[in-house]
């Protein structure tokens, strides 16, 4: 008797490396949920999801059931062994609670470095240029008319919050620019590491930064990292660039510093609610804006989701998962006693 293949449910639809679901579909089957509420999956679970081994989802699949909370962990049925996450951001799972239920997650680190990493630099440079509101300008029919001056990256000191793969790419395409990088981050890195970029505190990197990038993911620790009082720390005339996840700003605190002129531009693709945005980032043409677009290319989405689903096929299949988040990692001190 041949054994059925394993299940995997996909919550968003793969759009890219079809070879590669092609591929999965004959060793294991796939199927995409057709659950189009939170309270509606629950029930789907216990009978038409009831034997699934593995849940490939992507940033936009709370749109069929939130996030993958403590709840909707604990109902996932015995089955489930794997959730592959198609991004390098899972803030959106509860990977405590999948340590309980002993599911492993995954997610897709690498590719989204490069593409991020562009987009940061084009709004760094846009927001320091006040390019949108000479854009805007015209667009109303009025060229150049009243267009506020940018300014030039050279010699200006670019602060890295969060120096991981994403930080370090902004590092090493902000150098041609001849802009100055010193960083923060939870440890130092060697120089190698570092690519030139120097070492600071926090508070010196708030105060000493012409322009700060954000690259630290969103945790309990990071939410609201920066927020009033941090924003005054700031030199007058600041840049800040975000394209890691809004809620590590305070959107409001940031607006309000930014109409009050103590921040001279933005250049945000993430925001602290999305898809909403605040009212006053988008009525102030010096905030340049865009709808969470780090990785919205062809090429870096088509290797994020043949990363993802690779994990899924490995799982599934018993094989060495490829990129498991760090969390659920064996710790050195596992290491030893197991050893």
């Amino acid at each position: 008797m041949v054994s059925p293949k394993p299940r995997i449910l996909f919550f968003s639809p793969v759009r890219h490396a079809l070879a590669a679901y092609e591929a999965l579909g004959r060793v294991a089957q796939v199927e995409l949920v057709t659950s189009t509420s939170r309270d509606e999956f629950f029930q789907d679970i216990e009978h038409k999801y009831q034997d699934i081994r593995a849940i490939y989802r992507t940033s936009a699949s709370g749109a069929v059931a939130g996030n993958f909370d403590a709840e909707l962990i604990r109902k996932l049925p015995p089955s489930l062994r794997f959730i592959c996450h198609n991004g390098a951001g899972y803030d959106q799972i509860d990977v405590d609670a999948c340590r309980t239920r002993n599911i492993t997650v995954t997610y897709a680190p690498d590719p989204v470095t490069d593409a991020t990493a562009d987009l940061a630099l084009f709004l760094l440079l846009g927001a320091l240029r006040q390019l949108n509101p000479a854009l805007q300008s015209l667009r109303r029919g009025q060229f150049k008319k009243d267009v506020a001056f940018g300014h030039d990256p050279q010699g200006k000191t670019l602060g890295i919050l969060g120096m991981g793969r994403i930080g370090r790419a902004v590092v090493k395409r902000a150098m041609p620019f001849s802009l100055i990088p010193i960083y923060h981050n939870r440890t130092p890195l060697s120089d190698t590491q570092s690519g030139g970029a120097r070492y600071v505190s926090f508070d010196e990197l708030l105060s000493e930064s012409d322009i700060i990038s954000i690259h630290v993911p969103l945790t309990q620790t990071t939410r609201h990292l920066i927020g009033k009082e941090q924003l005054l720390r700031m030199k007058p005339g600041v840049v800040i660039v975000n394209t890691a996840r809004g809620p590590i700003i305070d959107e409001a605190a940031m607006a309000a510093a930014l109409d009050d002129g103590h921040i001279a531009a933005v250049g945000l693709d993430v925001y602290e609610k999305e898809p909403e945005v605040h009212e006053r980032l988008l009525k102030n043409e010096r905030a340049l804006l865009v709808p969470h677009l780090g990785t919205h290319t062809t090429e870096t989405l088509a290797r994020m989701e043949e990363l993802a689903m690779e994990n899924a096929r490995r799982g599934v299949l018993g094989e060495e998962l490829l990129t498991v988040v760090p969390e659920l990692l064996p710790r050195e001190s596992d290491k030893r006693v197991l050893g």
